[in-house]
């Protein structure tokens, strides 16, 4: 039996109800044969403007935690306490985004739905409204009692799981330990696997230019991550590396791999964000961002759009609803997926 998905609209006050209106509009036929359940969770208010304006045709009926759901339905965060603006940031709107997570996880953890589809929160916000937590990551590790967590990109055949994320440079080779490499190694091989590739070939990228030439360039990558990687192989996994920075992603694409392990933040994000991002050669701006956030090593299985809330063009019906029905894709496929 098909399950929802919960789709949390993350801070209400950008694009999120925007994007989340004009999935579902496009997914409507997926959604009236019931191969898709959709339970959108958030601010009424919001929603309800969004669809208005952006998909009129689009019904989504209130609901309550309880009892049977329609395929495409709306569950409330919470109880609305103050207007919240389009483009403003707002404890109010931070607070919304706060709830519908937890409603959310809780669901997942009771079975109710069978993954979270997060769309972009406000980390100010979400401060604002009293939630320190510097993002999505973090809140849902707290919620659900899992440390630990690996974070990983995807955007078509380019699947990138980091070792470090949001930690500034100079503290990244003391957090490139064989403990944590090996952790996101076996977490990035039970992902690929629950996306039906059965035997996978992972790439480590080194952490070094040139996997520190000898030791020239420093001797993390020969005294650290190589003896890691062989004892990985010697246990059975398929592992490649340390493979320099600048070629291992050239060969990802090529399929040469099914993933690569980058080692920290900007050496992961930049290649998956430079291919997702589609520019207008003539404006200079944006027409449509692809890709798609998936945390690795929780209980509940999470996928996220790879973009931010856009505050500066929330309700003017130009955000692209292109990463999300890629969330919502990749959470299908890692639900349906052997454990």
């Amino acid at each position: 039996m098909t399950r929802h998905l919960a789709i949390t609209m993350g801070d209400p006050a950008g694009i999120g109800p925007e994007i989340i209106v004009k999935a579902c509009r496009a997914l409507a036929p997926r959604l009236a044969s019931g191969t898709l359940k959709l339970l959108v969770i958030g601010h009424g208010t919001a929603l309800e403007t969004a669809r208005a304006g952006f998909a009129p045709a689009v019904t989504i009926p209130a609901v309550t935690p309880e009892g049977e759901w329609p395929n495409l339905a709306f569950l409330p965060a919470g109880e609305e306490q103050a207007p919240i603006a389009l483009g403003q940031l707002s404890p109010e709107a931070g607070r919304f985004a706060y709830l519908a997570i937890e409603r959310g996880v809780r669901l997942a953890e009771a079975g109710r739905v069978a993954a979270l589809v997060t769309a972009p929160l406000n980390k100010e916000a979400l401060n604002a409204a009293g939630y320190h937590y510097a993002g999505h990551t973090e809140l849902l590790a707290e919620l659900t009692g899992r440390r630990g967590s690996v974070m990983m990109l995807a955007h078509g055949n380019m699947r990138v799981s980091h070792v470090t994320t949001h930690v500034a440079l100079e503290d990244v080779p003391k957090r490139v330990t064989p403990e944590r490499i090996r952790l996101v190694l076996e977490l990035t091989q039970e992902a690929l696997r629950r996306l039906g590739i059965a035997r996978p070939q992972i790439a480590v990228a080194a952490l070094n230019p040139h996997a520190g030439e000898g030791g020239l360039f420093g001797r993390q990558d020969i005294e650290v991550v190589a003896p890691t990687i062989a004892q990985a192989n010697a246990d059975g996994m398929r592992v490649t590396g340390p493979v320099p920075g600048d070629t291992v992603f050239v060969k990802l694409r090529a399929g040469q791999f099914d993933a690569v392990v980058a080692m920290y933040h900007d050496q992961g994000h930049i290649p998956v964000k430079l291919l997702g991002f589609q520019v207008d050669p003539q404006t200079g701006k944006w027409e449509a961002l692809s890709g798609v956030n998936i945390t690795l090593g929780l209980p509940v299985i999470r996928t996220s759009v790879d973009h931010g809330t856009a505050f500066d063009i929330a309700g003017q019906g130009i955000a692209s609803e292109t990463s999300l029905i890629e969330a919502i894709e990749y959470a299908e496929r890692l639900a349906a997926g052997p454990t």
